[in-house]
């Protein structure tokens, strides 16, 4: 697509700025990939992201070392990688070797405890650093309900809690503080609204894209080239340049619809990842077209951006804010919410075949696996799962794992 070269260029340009502020001494931030984003970007305070960090040194081939590395350096075996790769390059400190010749000391850490390990890890970075360090907390909600999309939009007050979101507001003015202290700027309320609800257009517009794939005969972009429109646009978030390439992307997609055109012209079978990226082998994703007419037609990144991010600000944005944060990991990892949603996809999609990576190592991505897939069978759904890691190539075993895809995909067709 033009669209996905477009927004890798944007955001290889882009890329090169970031590296350049930051290895030039400017402060910035290092966090984790459940925090509110959204206050880091509105104060202009440039930004890191761990997993997506992670994501890099993967796919520079890196991770085997570090992950060989981190037992030695006392760390038990199933730490969960994709959160843990940074802080192990970080001790290991060969920056030569890393992207970027490596990351200089942060001036601020942000993680939610969302898992019984980011605290731990964040507070690691804070002691190899001394980068002042932010934890949100995480509490449980009460009463969590399973079709928490169709009350999340708008009635995310009795959905989370109000006890739950004044905690969260709270823990985020304490971050609002500090980012005001670092840029000497003052927090604009009045801004900040606006900001939020061009976030809220963005959504929208890739909610309607993912209606357009959903509905469309045969699936006219497949994950691979999904994934740079909706991925690159949401780390903008609110931003012109966003706001402009979904505008696009939603318009090339309705112009592949209209003309017929289909990512595999003899589409059989439609497919869903269930999971983050497979950061170190993405070509997996199209290894079934030609034998199978099978098509990844489904990852998270582009539902989610509606169910997990539009929310009605009700006079309070940062309320809202705390809305969207409130269960962000949750609702893609844990029961009754990740199961109940899969399926809702699943049909609204017409997937004929899940393929589910369950990151052993990982206890919070994994929480909600056997739930999903048991959903998902009784639902109608063929699953295939997948034992392996985002960022960790070691036990990934390429023509085993297509064995296993190409076997279900048969059975299905049988």
């Amino acid at each position: 697509m033009s669209c996905a070269q477009a927004a890798t260029s944007y955001q290889r340009d882009w890329l090169k700025g970031l590296r350049g502020q930051i290895t030039d001494g400017a402060p910035f931030a290092f966090v984790n990939a459940d925090t509110p984003h959204e206050l880091f970007h509105f104060m202009d305070v440039p930004m890191v992201t761990n997993q997506w960090w992670s994501a890099v040194i993967a796919a520079k081939q890196l991770a085997p070392d570090y992950f060989d590395r981190m037992e030695d350096l006392g760390f038990h075996a199933h730490l969960p990688r994709y959160s843990s790769l940074p802080l192990i390059a970080q001790m290991q400190g060969d920056f030569d070797r890393q992207p970027w010749g490596g990351l200089p000391a942060p001036a601020i850490l942000c993680a939610r405890a969302s898992s019984d390990e980011h605290p731990r890890l964040f507070q690691h970075w804070a002691d190899l650093t001394g980068a002042e360090l932010h934890l949100l907390s995480a509490p449980a909600t009460p009463d969590p309900a399973p079709d928490w999309w169709t009350r999340a939009r708008s009635d995310w007050e009795g959905l989370y809690g109000t006890a739950r979101l004044d905690l969260m507001v709270a823990e985020m003015q304490v971050l609002i503080a500090a980012l005001e202290r670092l840029t000497g700027r003052d927090f604009d309320h009045a801004a900040f609204a606006a900001y939020m609800a061009r976030i809220d257009e963005q959504e929208r517009i890739l909610d309607d894209v993912a209606d357009m794939i959903a509905g469309a005969d045969k699936c006219p972009v497949g994950i691979g080239e999904q994934m740079p429109n909706v991925m690159i646009p949401q780390w903008h978030r609110g931003s012109d340049w966003a706001l402009s390439h979904v505008k696009a992307f939603r318009d090339e997609v309705a112009g592949r619809i209209e003309r017929g055109e289909a990512v595999c012209e003899d589409e059989r079978t439609r497919m869903m990842w269930i999971g983050a990226g497979l950061w170190f082998d993405t070509s997996f994703y199209r290894a079934f077209e030609e034998s199978h007419g099978a098509v990844f037609c489904w990852s998270m990144y582009l539902p989610f951006a509606a169910d997990g991010y539009i929310r009605a600000d009700h006079g309070d944005p940062l309320r809202a804010l705390a809305a969207r944060v409130a269960a962000m990991n949750e609702q893609l990892h844990q029961p009754p919410w990740v199961n109940a949603w899969m399926v809702k996809e699943a049909k609204r999609w017409r997937i004929d075949v899940a393929v589910l990576l369950v990151p052993e190592h990982d206890r919070f991505s994994g929480y909600g696996s056997y739930f999903a897939r048991e959903a998902l069978r009784a639902a109608g759904v063929r699953v295939v799962e997948i034992h392996s890691d985002m960022v960790d190539p070691r036990d990934w075993d390429r023509e085993t794992m297509e064995a296993r895809v190409r076997a279900a995909l048969e059975q299905e067709a049988g």
